[in-house]
This record gives structure tokens, C-alpha cells and sequence, in this order.
């Protein structure tokens, strides 16, 4: 009889949800080479080729498609064997305070995970400027705080990934006319200050036509053709693209930090602290 090896599918199942292979290295904890490798040992298996190369992505084909809801059944299978016969350790309450876009673009991917491995504890979610997060008489309300730092700027945070400041748009409605039109969150924003600051030293005109502290909120007027706005490259949503415009001046570099400042739950802290490293520095 044959058998297929979880652990082959375990790699497929992340190359798929996560968008490539280094991406499922990086999550793995194995090289890109050895996560091909794991791949065509089971496309030779099934004698299936399961993923076609678009560009520099790896998409599913047909039987990838076919395999995959089977293969997560299978490791849903495995993993509940082991969550029965080994109860999690681990309880209690998490308070993560995180600015608004990344909660966009990490937290979806980052739940269900850390869901799976401490289904005992419950993750409370503060989404906010991160000025607001750091502020002293806030902080005291997050166990782990993700947050903006200016690079020049002294932290005690952990700096997790030196991250380009960019503008971004709407491929759909390029910039025209005689003034740059600004789509903006509220003051206190690193973005809106670092945005007006470096549009104080050209001549260009430029307006602000929208605010909203959602990413949502902004995403959507965007996509309106409302303005452009500007992002940490990392955090830059699916459905906007980057801006390179003659008028739109270089932003600089800000600094992603991570505060780890939980003494009730350390290891829960510090693994969900792991899962945002490997997604920064993945991205």
C-alpha cells in the first residue's frame, strides 16, 4: 500500500496559503531547494503536477486544486489526534495592540494558526495609531504591541524589519492635473506627517481630499480615485499598487517594532511574536 507523507503535505497546503515557496520556507523552517524538493517528491507520488509556474509565482493547477481541500482534511486529522491526546497547556487572555494596516494584511493569515495551537486562549485585538499604542497611558492596556518607529527615533522595542515608506495608488486612476490630491488617516499618523513634511520642500501643489483611520476606509476612496496615499511597503494591500511619480518625493525608511511586555503569558506572547517576524520578514 502506498502512503503519502504528511509532512510533504504539510509543505503543499503552505506553499498554496501563503503564495510560494520561500514563503513556506520561511514558515517551515526550511530552504526554499528543500521545500521544491518535498513538492516534486509528491507530484512524483501522485504522478501529478501539481503547481504551474506564472512569472516568479507557483500557482495550483487542477489536481493542485483537487488535492488541496483533501490534503488539509487529512492534517486536520492528524493534528486533532495529537490536540486530543495532548491538552493545551496554555490559557488565558492576550491584549495585542497593532496599527490598522498590518492588522489588515497579518492578522487574517495569523488567527487561525495561533487559534490551532492555543485554542485556550483568547486573543483580544486593539487596532490604532501607533502613537495612540505606545502612548504611556495606553500601553499598560497591550500584552504585545506592534508599532511605527521613526528610524531615528530610540525604542526599547525589538526592530523587526526596516521597512521603505511608499506611495500607493490606484493603477486605475494614474495622478493628473495640477495638484496631488492626498487620501490621509488622522493627525498623529507617521504616514500623514512624513507625507505633508516632504511635500512642504517642493513646489508641486497637493491637497488633502479624504481622511480615515481605517485602511478600509482609505483602500475604498482610492479606489475611488479620491487621491494617493503612503504605507510601510509591508503592509501594502493586495488590491493597491506602488507609485512612482516624478511630483510624489521619497518617504525614508520607518522602523517595524515589536513590544513584548507580557509577564502573565510569556511563551504565548512570544510565540505570537514569532508568527509576525516570520510574515515581516516574508513579505
Amino acid at each position: 500500500m502506498k502512503q503519502l507523507s504528511l509532512d510533504n503535505l504539510r509543505t503543499f497546503v503552505s506553499v498554496i496559503e501563503l503564495g510560494g515557496y520561500a514563503k513556506a520556507g520561511d514558515f517551515l523552517g526550511r530552504s526554499q531547494p528543500a521545500i521544491s524538493l518535498q513538492i516534486k517528491k509528491l507530484e512524483s507520488q501522485l504522478d501529478r503536477k501539481l503547481f504551474t509556474k506564472v512569472g516568479q509565482r507557483h500557482l495550483p493547477s487542477a489536481d493542485g486544486n483537487w488535492l488541496y481541500p483533501k490534503a488539509k482534511e487529512l492534517l486536520e486529522l492528524n493534528d486533532n489526534i495529537f490536540k486530543s491526546l495532548t491538552p493545551a497547556p496554555l490559557s488565558g487572555r492576550l491584549r495585542l495592540g497593532i496599527p490598522n494596516e498590518f492588522a489588515s494584511t497579518l492578522l487574517p493569515g495569523l488567527i487561525g494558526e495561533f487559534s490551532k495551537r492555543y485554542p485556550d486562549v483568547s486573543l483580544e485585538v486593539t487596532s490604532a495609531l501607533s502613537r495612540d499604542l505606545l502612548h504611556p497611558g495606553q500601553r499598560d492596556h497591550f500584552d504585545l504591541i506592534l508599532a511605527l518607529v521613526n528610524p531615528e527615533q530610540q525604542t526599547e522595542g525589538e526592530v523587526v524589519l526596516e521597512d521603505d515608506v511608499v506611495w500607493v495608488g490606484d493603477s486605475a486612476h494614474p495622478l493628473v492635473g495640477s495638484s496631488i490630491p492626498l487620501v490621509l488617516a488622522p493627525d498623529g499618523c507617521m504616514y500623514r506627517s512624513r507625507v505633508i513634511d516632504q511635500l512642504k520642500q517642493q513646489t508641486f501643489a497637493w491637497k488633502i481630499t479624504y481622511t480615515n483611520a481605517d485602511l478600509g476606509g482609505l483602500t475604498a476612496a482610492i479606489q475611488q480615485g479620491l487621491g494617493v496615499t503612503a504605507l510601510a511597503r509591508s503592509s501594502l494591500p493586495r488590491s493597491l499598487t506602488l507609485l512612482n511619480h516624478p511630483h510624489l518625493p521619497k518617504l525614508g525608511k520607518v522602523n517595524i517594532c515589536l513590544f513584548n511586555q507580557d509577564t502573565q503569558h510569556p511563551i504565548i506572547s512570544k510565540t505570537l511574536a514569532e508568527f509576525f517576524v516570520s510574515r515581516l520578514k516574508s513579505s
